[in-house]
């Protein structure tokens, strides 16, 4: 992976982490770090997955490898917004 690449993964993992936050439901106890976190990682699996569909390259813009990385993200920030009110 190119450095463009990792700077556009972050791009888009920060525009998807605050998509999965508005997602759920209430008020979520993460940070925005932890937010930006889940939506790089949910953005990376997002494209792997989208990838492994055969749904990442398509013609216009990619509306259902965004789909699975919103929800990867809103399921990430979820999981985590439950661990965290269990301390």
């Amino acid at each position: 992976m190119e450095i463009s690449g990792i700077i556009s993964a972050v791009v888009i993992g920060i525009v998807i982490g605050v998509l999965g936050r508005l997602v759920v439901p209430g008020r979520q106890r993460i940070g925005i770090l932890w937010t930006i976190a889940v939506g790089i990682v949910a953005a990376l699996i997002g494209s792997a997955l989208a990838s492994a569909f055969g749904v990442a390259d398509t013609k216009g813009v990619d509306w259902v490898e965004w789909l699975i990385q919103i929800v990867l993200a809103a399921l990430g920030v979820a999981a985590l917004d439950r661990a965290k009110a269990r301390r």
